[in-house]
Parts: structure tokens; sequence; C-alpha cells
């Protein structure tokens, strides 16, 4: 039986190789405009990032982003990149790195406290 292939990529921000599927894609559309590609299929330029707020905190505060996506970001880029890493429950650089929580995802430990 063939193992399965899965795609690998690189956080701009601290280097970590991750299957594709664990990282989010920032893409530069072909008309220039800057975008969160989910999907990981809208045409353009791309460049991945983890989901820590240290990474999307170093790629968007320095020119990591804007080397890789090979463009200035304008104030309201960086402000809907910021707003995006706001939308998910990110994990801190000292808890475990693969674990990546989803949005609106609730612990046991959460629920027994609000109990």
């Amino acid at each position: 039986m063939r193992v399965k292939h899965v795609p690998q990529r690189t956080c701009i921000a601290c280097r970590q190789i991750a299957s594709k599927r664990d990282l989010v894609r920032v893409v530069r559309s072909p008309d220039g405009t800057i975008q969160i590609d989910q999907t990981g299929k809208k045409p353009g330029r791309g460049a991945y990032l983890c989901r820590r707020k240290s990474c999307w905190a170093r790629a968007t505060k320095g020119k990591q982003l804007e080397a890789a996506l090979k463009v200035a970001l304008s104030p309201a880029d960086k402000a809907m990149l910021a707003e995006f890493a706001a939308t998910w429950a990110q994990v801190d650089d000292q808890a475990d790195e693969n674990a990546i929580v989803q949005p609106d995802a609730v612990n046991d430990d959460e629920a027994s406290e609000k109990s």
C-alpha cells in the first residue's frame, strides 16, 4: 500500500515546517489585493503562517510577510490580518505547538468553570 503524500509548507515567521492544512495561507491576488486563503486554491503569490499569535505579530510588524508576498502592506491590510488572527482561538507559544484550537471550541475545563 502506498503512503499518501502530505504537502509540507514553512511558516514565514517561525520557519517551522508543518503540513499545508495546519497553516494559514495569505495570498496576494493578481490584482494586488491581500486576502486570507482558507481553501489554499486562490490564484496569486502565497505565504504560510502558523496560527500562533507570535507568528502573526512577527509577520505583520516586521517585513517578513511583505517580503514573502513581494508587496508593501497597507494599514488596511494589516488591520484585516490582525482581525483575522483575533478570530482564532490561538495557541500560546508555551503550549503544545500541534494543538490548534478552532473558533468556538469549548474545553471541558472551561465548561466546568462556568458551572
